[in-house]
């Protein structure tokens, strides 16, 4: 059975690609609006992880109304998870099986229940989400001994997930100062370099 899993290149959307392994035909798959070429990324670890990728277009007014959230809250978290909800709910328009690497203690993004049950039961699919009853420390004595990773702060790693595109139209818009205002702090993000041996 194929699944068709969203995939930024980092380590818990990897670390659901090798636990579906297992049970399912995997396909990593990676979002774009065309904003800003930021699949490449992605596209190199999945070829590390053995898996086939593909990218996904996703209409450019989603970008649009996730920009004009941040802008309006000052903050990205419901900007994400309306690109995160039209993510899915695209990938799941020709596929029966999608997940990610969403993962119990996540803020962002995540889905609540009753809107996963009206993806699955709008779009006739199953939604996985392999790492929802791991938390932070489990998945990362997993990725130890899964993945080879490398962490720095979310401008300097390359990355293919939603925020680099959020991150660019408002650079562009509003200049470096507004992106730091929306999204505050220091925030450490991980890029997949490869798979580890096992007993490695």
């Amino acid at each position: 059975m194929d699944v068709f899993v969203l995939f930024s290149g980092g380590k818990d959307s990897s670390l659901s690609a090798i636990l579906l392994e297992p049970f399912f035909d995997v396909t990593l798959v990676t979002c774009t609006f065309g904003f800003a070429e930021t699949w490449g990324a992605a596209e190199r670890v999945a070829s590390e992880l053995g898996f086939p990728h593909s990218v996904m277009q996703i209409d450019e007014t989603v970008l649009e109304a996730a920009y004009e959230m941040a802008i309006s809250d000052g903050y990205p978290n419901r900007a994400i998870n309306h690109i995160h909800t039209c993510a899915l709910e695209c990938a799941a328009s020709g596929h029966a099986v999608i997940a990610d690497g969403t993962r119990r203690d996540d803020r962002v993004p995540m889905l609540k229940l009753p809107d996963v049950q009206r993806l699955e039961d709008t779009r006739k699919c199953a939604y996985i989400r392999p790492l929802l009853g791991y938390g932070r420390r489990a998945v990362d004595a997993l990725v130890n001994v899964h993945l080879k990773i490398e962490e720095n702060e979310s401008e300097k790693i390359e990355k293919s997930d939603y925020e680099v595109e959020l991150r660019a139209i408002i650079k562009e818009r509003h200049g470096h100062e507004m992106v730091h205002t929306i999204f505050p702090g220091r925030h450490i993000q991980s890029r997949v370099i490869g798979r580890r041996s096992l007993g490695v």
